[in-house]
This record gives structure tokens, sequence and C-alpha cells, in this order.
């Protein structure tokens, strides 16, 4: 009697409405675990349209499309003789869901909607679908024709139900419904159901993957049986990037760990595990079979096909392995770049374009395309055709085949260093060294004769001629004069981003990249249409604090020494007159605000959704012992004022990679106005009052000393 299974599960690069390269990688990935033995195949959420198509659900041409990717999955002999579950959205009684369909050998066997959705964040799953809410009911549901002259059906059963094969028992989640506090896992497993799948559409965040293999162990340790989880990898069309990390766990240990980050478009995960174990893993948990004797029943959808033979005792079985976790400045050094890679395949650009000041963020920035580089000559290195076939169009030549990053960095990546009468000798070399080390095509050049024609079309109009507040100009003058160079280094940034290649035969143009971090956004500490403006940016979801700690990273692990003399830098803008040849304006001083305070302050805005006076609370109790209630109220209604004041910044931010959870992204994250009153005078009075209050209690308090 046959009772090992191997099951695949798979790890995509999906691209919303790429309906052509969706099939393929979905085929793909079929093949794959029917070579490595697989009965049963699972993909990730929503894989023949692409997770990310946001209101493109609301078209009827996704329903179609999506439908004849199904109907061309179901013709197709690779297929055959193994169960595939795939994900798509499908209309039934005219209510839009979100649905695995499950087929084997041309027959659909079942459609399972998703019952919980996600909805917070970067999630809006409500907005376009309904969760499926009778739990353990199932309706018959009408296939429209050109599937029904394939599968020879006209209805198949839709709803919450799970799959009884001839030697086992299989139930789905959808990614979310592992997140809700009473996951559909739990009685399907009290109700005998082993294997246990989960398609999800799951994004980056830095520090989060230990939560998925945390929800994933736990769920079969309790209940013990089979997990495998599905997940969308790469960037799909916008700023999040979806991190693999597919898995197969069961009775509370890994048993396979896909990638979290990487460049194959298609990667497929097998574990070959015995039933048994399972069946006597549950057998001695007394509390669980008590409480599996009092559940409800699933429906069942039976299916004459086994995931196991009958002669497997000499099979292997796969063995446990311990997960392997990135530290967050390899996230870093990982995740933007992938996304970096994905964003300029997609495009179809011949490279990116970066203003490098010598500083911290755009040195990072420029790092990363250091590491996708690097990651790209991996991948080649390895085998990889699909990386071999995208770089070669990108460097527009059929023969080239990337070894060194440098080399590679050299063809893809222009750097630009502006310099202008305040810029200082220190900060032009830390820009060029770097740009030698890490093999950019570099450029120097100064943008001061744009910034006297622009201020002198002003005095030609108005007979005035602003100065810097070091020359006797107010501060009105002194920050118009330095937004102006910030402005004239957008417009030539884009200038050389379309036109440098040109310039040197050859064809293609470049994307702008941003480098201006979350901290700095969050505080709208930033020119508007800058040169924090551009076409993405890789560092925009990361913090000050974390950039630092990548930028040490790539120091050592890529041997970069430019970077230590940025590190030890202080970040400034070079906005304002030199003092004797020296900086003479830091970030930090600009902000009246550290970096370190300013990641504090965004979380609890965000992440905690404080408003000044709880956070005002909250800081009194945190910072106790380094600050008086005054500074406290001082500090937090700086926060808020300066951060209402620039919350208009948002509404043009460069998109970004999504990494940190307190992201101030207006467009799709952080919804929230964009006009304030800046003053904030109800909520600062309260934060007053509570200030007197303890101010006079600590009065008394002293007075009462003898």
């Amino acid at each position: 009697m046959g009772r090992k299974v191997t099951v695949a599960t798979c790890a995509l690069n999906q691209w919303a409405l790429d309906f052509e390269g969706n099939l393929q990688r979905i085929l793909k990935s079929i093949e794959i675990a029917k070579h490595k033995g697989a009965r049963y195949r699972l993909g990730p959420e929503l894989e023949i349209c692409g997770y990310g198509c946001w209101d493109h659900y609301y078209e009827s041409d996704t329903l179609l499309h999506s439908l004849q990717v199904l109907a061309a999955l179901l013709e197709s002999p690779v297929t055959q003789d193994i169960i595939c579950d795939v994900g798509m959205p499908i209309m039934h009684r005219n209510v839009r869901y979100n649905c695995r369909v499950i087929f084997l050998n041309r027959k659909i066997l079942l459609i399972r909607p998703k019952m919980a959705l996600a909805n917070e964040g970067n999630y809006r799953e409500l907005r376009w679908f309904t969760p499926w809410s009778r739990s353990r009911q199932t309706e018959e549901y009408f296939l429209p024709r050109m599937i029904q002259d394939l599968t020879k059906q006209e209805t198949v059963p839709f709803g919450d139900t799970v799959l009884s094969t001839r030697d086992t028992c299989i139930g789905s989640e959808v990614c979310e419904e592992l997140w809700t506090p009473h996951s559909p896992h739990v009685d399907m497993g009290l109700d005998g159901v082993e294997i246990f799948t989960n398609a999800s559409g799951s994004h980056h965040v830095l520090r989060k993957a230990h939560a998925r293999v945390d929800l994933v162990t736990m769920a079969t340790t309790k209940n013990g049986g089979i997990y495998l989880l599905a997940n969308q990898k790469g960037c799909d069309g916008d700023r999040l990037y979806y991190d693999g990390c597919a898995l197969i766990a069961m009775n509370g240990s890994i048993f396979a760990q896909g990638s979290q980050f990487s460049l194959d478009d298609v990667e497929v995960l097998t574990a070959t595990l015995d039933l048994e174990d399972v069946r006597s893993y549950r057998a001695e948990i007394s509390s669980r079979n008590l409480a599996a004797s009092r559940v409800s029943p699933y429906p069942r959808v039976k299916v004459d096909f086994a995931l196991s033979c009958h002669e497997d005792l000499l099979e292997p079985l796969s063995e446990p392995v311990e997960w392997k976790y990135h530290s967050p400045a390899e996230e870093i050094s990982l995740g933007p770049a992938c996304w970096l890679w994905d964003f300029l395949r997609r495009s179809q650009q011949a490279g990116f374009f970066l203003p490098l000041s010598g500083g911290v963020d755009s040195g990072a920035t420029a790092c990363l395309v250091y590491s996708m580089c690097h990651q790209v000559c991996e991948a080649v290195k390895h085998g990889s055709q699909e990386v071999l076939a995208d770089v070669r169009t990108i460097v527009n030549q059929t023969s080239y085949t990337p070894q060194d990053p440098r080399e590679l960095c050299g063809r893809i990546l222009t750097t630009c260093y502006m310099a202008s009468e305040n810029s200082s000798r220190e900060t032009c070399n830390r820009a060029r060294d770097l740009a030698q080390q890490i093999g950019s095509h570099h450029i120097g050049l100064n943008i001061d004769p744009a910034v006297k024609a622009a201020l002198g079309i002003f005095s030609l109009v108005t007979g005035k001629s602003p100065a810097f507040a070091a020359h006797g100009g107010s501060s009105r003058e002194s920050l118009a004069l330095q937004n102006v160079q910030a402005r004239v280094r957008m417009v030539i940034a884009y200038l050389f981003a379309q036109l440098s290649l040109w310039s040197r035969g050859a064809p293609g143009r470049l994307l702008v990249l941003g480098s201006a971090n979350v901290d700095e956004s969050l505080l709208g500490y930033l020119t508007k249409y800058d040169c924090s403006s551009a076409d993405i940016n890789p560092i925009g979801g990361i913090s000050k604090t974390d950039l630092r700690a990548f930028v040490q990273l790539c120091m050592e692990r890529f041997q970069l020494p430019a970077l230590q003399s940025i590190l030890v830098a202080p970040a400034t803008a070079e906005l304002e007159p030199l003092a004797h040849g020296r900086v003479s304006q830091t970030d930090e001083e600009d902000m009246g605000v550290t970096y370190a305070e300013l990641s504090v302050y965004g979380r609890l805005r965000k992440i905690a959704k404080m408003g000044p006076y709880s956070m005002f609370c909250k800081l009194l109790y945190v910072w106790k012992d380094v600050c008086t209630p005054r500074q406290v109220a001082d500090k937090v209604k700086r926060f808020f004022s300066k951060y209402s004041t620039n919350r208009h910044k948002m509404t043009t931010l460069t998109p970004a990679y999504h990494a940190e959870s307190y992201s101030p992204d207006d467009n799709r994250f952080d919804l929230r106005p964009f006009l304030y009153n800046t003053r904030w005078p109800w909520q600062f009075r309260c934060i007053e009052t509570q200030v007197l209050q303890l101010e006079r209690r600590q009065h008394q308090d002293l007075d009462g000393v003898d």
C-alpha cells in the first residue's frame, strides 16, 4: 500500500497582465514538478493574471483572458497526470472572487474562493473581490462555454470544500487566511485533511520572513500535517517586491526552503513525505483528537487519483532542513537589487542614471546597482538562460556574456557628480572613488552656469537678486537659492539619462534613480522636483540606520574601500555656501531631528497609529532617562510641524521599493491628507497642559524635599 507522496510548490515571477509570459512560467513550473516526480503542483495567488492587477480586476478583459489561459493549461499535454492548483479571478453569479482552480486531466475538480481577504497596508482586495463567507458550503458553478467544450463538464463545485484522493485529503488556504486568528487549516486538519496548501501574494518587508515561517511551522506543530506555501516573486509592476520563500513543512519541521531573492523566474520545490508520519504524529495528541471528534465535516470532492504509488518502499524521503534567514543588511543587498533588475528588463531601457553626491544615500543606491550586477553575473555563471538573454537585450549585444560585475556595471550604470560653487572637494572625491571601484561610467560636471541662467531670468524680470543667509539674505531667499540648485540637478539628470548613450554612439535611454531614504521622505527633507524626483527609487523605503548597515556590508563583501570615507562623513545637502572651503550645513542640523529619532517617530505615527498627543505620552516614558517632559514635547511638536508642512511632497514622491512598514508613501500605502493645519492647535494644547501638570508636580516634589 503506497503512502509516500511527492508534492510540489513554487515561486513564480509573474507580471500583472502579462498573460502570455504568465502562462509560459506556469507551464514550465508544472513541467519541472512532474520531472521531479510530483503528483500535485501548487502555484502562487492569482498567478494567471499576476497579483498586482489592481483596478484592472474591474475589467471584463482580465476575467476573459484569465479563462483563456486556463483553457490553454487544460489543453496542454504538460498538465496531464498531475493535479494542478492555479490562481485566478472568477466571476460567480455576478460577484468577483479570488479563486483557486484545481484540475486534473482536463477536468476541473473544484474552485475554491478566498474566504479572508487582505485589506490593510498595501492590500486592497475588498476593493475588487468579495470573500466567500459560507463556511463548509458549496454551490454549482456553471462553466463558461469555452471551458465546457474542453472539459465536457457543465458545472463544477464552487465554495469551501476539500479534495479527497484515493490516499489522502487536501485542503486550500489562500494567503491571508493563514494570518487570521482562526485559520481554515485548524478545522480542516481536525476533519482529516492531511495536506494543506497556501497560495500567497506576500511582499517583502525587512525582517518579515520569520513571521511567515513561524505561522506555517506552528500550524503543523499544533495540528500535524503537510503544509505547502507558494508565493509570487519579483516585481510584478509597482512598488512591491514579492520575495518567494516557498516552503514545504510537516509536523512542525521545514523540509524544503525556496530562495527569498533570486533572478530565476521559475523556482519549484518538491518534497517526498510519508503520510504515515502525519497519522502517527496526530495519533498521540489526545486534545486534538477530542476536538476532531466534534468538528463539523467539510464537503469532499472525490477524485480517482492517488498522490502515492503502490510500490514505494524504497522511495527516499526528504529530510528536515534548518531555515536560513538573511540579516536586514543582506535583505537590502538582495531585494531592491532584484527589483531593479525586473524594472530594467521589463521597462526595456538600457541602464540607469544616478546623480552621485558622495553621501550615504546615493552611495547606497550605487551599491544596489552593483549588487544587481553581481547577482546577474552569478545567475549567468549558474546557467540561467533567461538572465543571459535579458542582459544581452539590455546591452544590445547578442554575443555578450557578463562575467565581471564591475565590467557589467560600466555598461549599465552612468553616475554623475553635479558640482556647484557650494560643493566641497571631499564629496567630489568620494563620488569619483566609489564610481571607479564599482566600475560605473562616471561624469563630473558643474551646474553653476545653469543656476546663474535661472537666477538671471528672475533678476531680469524683478530687478532683484536674492542672497544666501551667509551673505545677508533672508531665510526665504536662502531657501529659494538652495532649491534652484536642487531642481537644476533634476533637469540635467533627465537630459543626460535621455541623451548620454546617444552621445556615446550607443542605443537606448537610461532610467533615472532617486536616492531619498524613508526618514527624509517622512519629514519632507527634500526639495519637490529636485534630484529626489526620478523614475524609481530603490532606497525610498529604507531607513538611514539600515542603509548605513547595508553600506558597511557592501564595503566588506564587495571590497569597496571608498565606502569607508562615505560612512564617516557627516550627511549634507551642500546647497549653502562653504565656510572657508568646508561644509557649513549638515542634514541633522537642518532638520532639527536625528535620523535615529525619525525612525522612532515614523514607527509610532504609522505602525502604532499615534497622533501628536499619544506619541508625546509614549515617548515621555521611553525617553524618561534622557529628556525632560518639556524636551519630549518640543521634539514631538517639531516633528509634527515639519511632517505636516511637508506632507504635500509625498504626492510627488518617486515610486520606491517598499521595504519598511512606516513608509510615508502617499500613493498607495499611507492614505492621509496632504493639507494640514500645521499649528495643530488642539493637539499641541493637550500636550502643553500635560507638560505643565508634570512640571508643577515635579516642582512640588522638590519643594517637599528638606
